[in-house]
């Protein structure tokens, strides 16, 4: 996803390697270990008990997850969690979707999904979302619903600390199960509100997954049941036809209850067993039927080009039966696999750096597809033209492990970087969210995933990985990569110049591989110290405190200064910033291409002697991250690690400050990535559009306009290396915060060894000031692009602003209280659209100013209806203010929003830094692309993150909102239509 501007910094930002995701789940019980790459490991030993579970043992369930059956056949899952305080998670999990609609229920599973939140029995109307109002939480993200093509699941978050609360949360999950009312009003009025969700997901995408679908899914009924349906049919059908899904298949025997949080599983086990128990199932209620995706012999090819693609992806699916998870074998199953696909993906993001790379990225990746199929996918984002060599080299790849295996070092480098990752979940367990054990749960019901908890994993882990061999993981390659089940898929910019691969030459390409003469791959490795000479320690040599908030603060001999709050939010993590004045606003004119590259084409490079691939493989097992960053007004680092690696964290600070490596190689792929970027990003509406409201506000300042392809050759490694070293030459003025399970006494060594020895040269200086003033007046830009009948409009107001805390207050609750007005006139009265926003952004530096941002789709024909709407609640709001029940409303959820300990650490940091965290600078880099995902979802909180790539406001984290405020009279408007 291109960001919304989260700042008024020029446009640029490179990652490498790229990461594409495939839309499945690279690991069934845990996502992507965080930790990196080393080389030569401890090899992984067996547990002591390493002879306590057998291959066809089938996996417990958690001790403390209760997991109980009703008489009427529905199933729940409970877990008492502390994470956070005073909070829970529920779920109303329906084993129906898209796929069992008639053929004039088209899109009617989303449908009765809307409709929940419209009139239930206990909650006419709105009086749902009132209610979830009243008790401070947010419409959108505590209260929420999807629909796939199999399951529909409605989602709440709510405060525990209140009895009547708990109670009329069970109560709304009861009516969601039997007791939604379809009243014909209701249902009039939501009809527009899924046609405007539906005209916010209409694009090239779209266009391009509704080419490939029907062959990825060929022969399977998956292929004509998308979830969004089909708009004819949800503008048109009768009141019944809906109210027949909702009969037919919203009943006990499907569904399930899922509640996690800080409460008394008794109270809540009871709570089910009230509200559920006595619910029906319907007389002679035909079973749920499971509708297969077919084999079959050869490979399917599925083509798609469009003119306002930006991106070219190709990707290979090998359609597999779904994998059992009961067994421990299972388990042990799923441990080869993920070896396989980390192995693999370490070797193609290797590739990616190579000079003149096939591919940008590429991810190797087995999950989940639709119903009872599993599906192995390997995918690569490529430049224009590249998809027949990018299919080449993913697939070469695989040919190459089946030929030659994986080598002994790559193995156990995975291995360890494996175990890691269930070290630091084991050691986190008390502290794990509620959210994340309430995903889990809902997929040991749909999916029959096992709920054994993080003790039971790990001991796994360290009784087989061990003994998994090379020959074991090797075998994958052969046995997933075959011609049967496999459909190849292309997706590329439709333009002059670029040939659309045909059938024929794509599988010619797959073919060639089988024949093609290969070499196994050689594992380098070094043994090299991350530093080689230990630098000279610094000190300590001055020491404060601040009790209140338990804060320590020392200066070094260098100059510079450490802020350290000690923490037990986590007991295996330390998070790291570090900050100083300055930034690309100190950079000249003629450098800025340079400057603005610098923080991505200096530390793709590698650190010291070690290139990126090297010092991955260097730390596997440790669990660090560190990111250099330079932004608009200051250059910093941040990252994370855990305590048992705090001396290898230091010591990559040490080296990003001290031995940047600049990789000329690294600098041209990462130069040809970004050329292919650029040449296609303005193909897409939605980027034309922000682009103009970018430098709109901007008035078009030549330092803050997006990148354009014919500035590539103003990239300069060298001169990007002096700003960088520049920038990171002088630590007198940095400001070092450790926030975390820090011991201060362990902790003291290594900041006098690797912070107070950092180069330093005492200069003074600060950010300089480029921006200008925003537009005065009213400005009005209209953006004409694109072939859908959609449209996107922006209003945004601007100008001076005292940041203190009661007007940072106010902005944000006025902000709040219009957003829900705004939802509730444009969305739920007007039926104009399926999302409207509010965000405001302030600055204190380097300038105090705000920014006040309203963004919504709609129909083009309705865009001066829903802008005079929009203005007028605006004078209403500034005639009138908010009411007392808005006020309050506003207070309790903006309480609600951070946890505690996030609300500490935030006021923390405030007051450390004296002003607030600048914001990033935007990513103008490819967003990764997902392969068409068949699991997708129609979401209430979908559109919400399209929508979010056209906001141009940073929205800071908010803290309590309450009292009144206006709005200024001057602004920019902003639309996008259709030619």
């Amino acid at each position: 996803m291109i960001e919304g501007m989260k700042n008024t910094s020029r446009s640029l930002r490179v990652a490498l390697p790229f990461v594409l995701a495939a839309g499945l789940l690279v690991g069934l019980f845990a996502p992507p270990a965080p930790a990196r790459a080393q080389d030569r490991p401890a090899p992984v030993v067996a547990a002591p008990q390493a002879d306590l579970y057998a291959l066809d043992q089938t996996i417990p369930v958690d001790p403390r997850i209760t997991v109980g059956r009703l008489s009427n056949g529905l199933r729940y899952w409970i877990r008492e969690n502390r994470e956070p305080k005073n909070r829970a998670e529920l779920r109303l999990i329906v084993n129906a979707g898209s796929v069992l609609e008639d053929e004039d229920q088209r899109g009617l599973a989303h449908v009765v999904e809307h409709l929940a939140f419209n009139g239930t029995t206990h909650f006419p109307q709105q009086k749902l979302v009132d209610f979830m109002e009243s008790i401070g939480m947010r419409f959108g993200s505590d209260l929420n619903a999807f629909t796939s093509f199999d399951d529909t699941i409605y989602m709440l978050q709510i405060p525990t600390d209140s009895s009547p609360t708990l109670e009329n949360a069970f109560l709304i999950l009861e009516d969601w199960a039997h007791n939604v009312t379809f009243e014909p009003k209701a249902i009039d009025k939501e009809r527009g509100i899924i046609v405007e969700e539906w005209r916010l997901g209409q694009g090239a995408d779209t266009r391009m997954r509704d080419k490939q679908f029907p062959i990825l899914l060929s022969g399977s009924r998956y292929a004509e049941r998308l979830p969004d349906g089909k708009k004819e049919v949800i503008e048109t059908f009768a009141y019944d036809t809906l109210r027949r899904f909702y009969r037919t298949w919203y009943r006990p025997e499907l569904m399930a209850v899922v509640a996690v949080g800080d409460f008394d599983r008794a109270r809540i086990e009871n709570l089910i067993q009230r509200h559920f128990a006595a619910i029906p199932n319907p007389p002679n209620a035909a079973p749920r039927p499971e509708y297969p995706v077919p084999d079959h012999d050869g490979t399917l090819f599925a083509v798609a080009a469009d003119k306002e693609a930006s991106q070219s992806i190709v990707a290979v699916y090998h359609k597999l039966p779904a994998a059992d998870q009961s067994t421990v074998g299972s388990y042990r199953r799923m441990l080869v696999e993920r070896l396989f696909n980390d192995m693999l993906n370490d070797r193609l993001a290797e590739i990616a750096q190579k000079p003149d790379p096939p591919f940008l990225g590429a991810v190797s990746s087995r999950g989940r597809f639709v119903g009872s199929k599993d599906a192995y996918v390997i995918s690569a984002l490529v430049g224009d033209g590249g998809i027949p060599r990018g299919l080449k080299a993913i697939y070469t790849e695989g040919e190459r492990v089946a030929r030659f295996g994986f080598t002994a070092t790559e193995i156990e480098r995975r291995k360890a970087t494996a175990l890691r990752y269930f070290e630091r979940a084991l050691a986190e367990k008390e502290t794990e969210d509620s959210s994340a054990y309430a995903e889990e749960f809902t997929r040991a019901f749909l999916q029959g995933e096992p709920t054994p908890g993080i003790q039971y994993e790990y001991d796994l882990h360290k009784q087989f990985l061990p003994g998994i061999t090379l020959d074991e993981v090797n075998a994958l390659a052969r046995e997933w990569m075959t011609d049967r089940n496999r459909v190849v898929t292309a997706n590329l910019p439709e333009k002059p110049g670029v040939h659309v691969p045909t059938e024929a030459e794509l599988r010619a390409v797959l073919e060639g591989v089988k024949t093609e003469e290969l070499k196994a791959y050689e594992d380098t490795t070094t043994n090299a110290p991350l530093i080689p000479e230990e630098p000279r320690p610094g000190e300590v040599v001055a020491r404060r405190v601040i009790p209140e908030i338990g804060v320590t603060e020392w200066t070094l001999s260098n100059g510079a200064r450490v802020v350290l709050k000690p923490t037990n939010f986590k007991e295996d993590e330390i998070l790291f910033r570090a900050t100083s004045a300055g930034g690309i606003s100190l950079a000249e004119d003629r450098n800025l291409v340079p400057a603005n590259t610098a923080d991505q084409v200096i530390p793709a490079g590698g650190l010291g002697v070690f290139s990126t691939v090297d010092l991955e493989k260097k730390l596997a097992g440790k669990a660090v991250t560190i990111r250099p960053s330079i932004s608009e007004l200051e250059e910093g680092l941040s990252g994370s690690a855990s305590p048992k690696d705090a001396e290898t964290f230091f010591q990559l600070v040490y080296l990003t400050f001290t031995a940047p490596r600049p990789d000329p190689v690294v600098f041209d792929v990462l130069k040809g990535q970004l050329k292919t970027y650029l040449e296609n990003r303005t193909k897409s509406p939605e980027t034309v559009f922000s682009d103009t409201l970018r430098t709109t506000m901007q008035r078009d300042q030549p330092r803050f306009r997006p990148m354009t392809v014919d500035e590539i050759p103003q990239m300069d490694l060298q001169k990007s290396l002096a700003f960088y070293r520049d920038r990171f030459g002088d630590a007198s003025d940095f400001t070092f915060i450790l926030v975390g399970n820090l011991d201060l006494q362990k902790i003291e060594p290594l900041v006098d060894r690797y912070l107070a020895s950092l180069p330093s040269i005492h200069r003074q200086e600060t950010w300089k000031d480029w921006r200008v003033a925003p537009p005065e007046g009213v400005v009005k830009r209209i953006v004409e692009k694109g072939v859908e009948p959609k449209s996107l409009t922006a209003i945004v107001f601007s100008g001076p602003f005292r940041s203190d805390p009661g007007n940072r207050i106010n902005i944000r609750a006025v902000a709040q209280v219009l957003e829900s007005r705004l939802r509730k006139l444009l969305r739920e009265k007007l039926s104009g659209t399926y999302d409207v926003s509010v965000r405001p952004s302030y600055s204190k530096i380097p300038r105090e100013e705000f920014r006040m941002s309203i963004d919504l789709g709609t129909d083009p024909a309705r865009i001066d209806e829903m802008t005079q709407a929009i203005f007028s609640e605006i004078k209403k709001l500034k005639r009138i203010g908010p009411t007392d029940k808005e006020v309050e409303e506003d207070r309790l959820a903006e309480l609600r929003d951070r946890k505690p300990g996030e609300r500490l650490v935030a006021q923390f940091a405030h007051r450390q830094l004296r002003a607030p965290r600048e914001p990033r600078r935007d990513h103008a880099l490819p967003r990764v692309v997902q392969a068409p995902d068949p699991r997708l979802r129609q979401s209430r909180g979908q559109a919400l993150l399209q929508h979010e790539a056209l906001r141009p406001g940073h929205a800071v984290p908010r803290e309590i909102a309450a009292g009144r405020a206006s709005v200024p009279d001057v602004g920019a408007t902003t639309s996008i239509r259709r030619l």
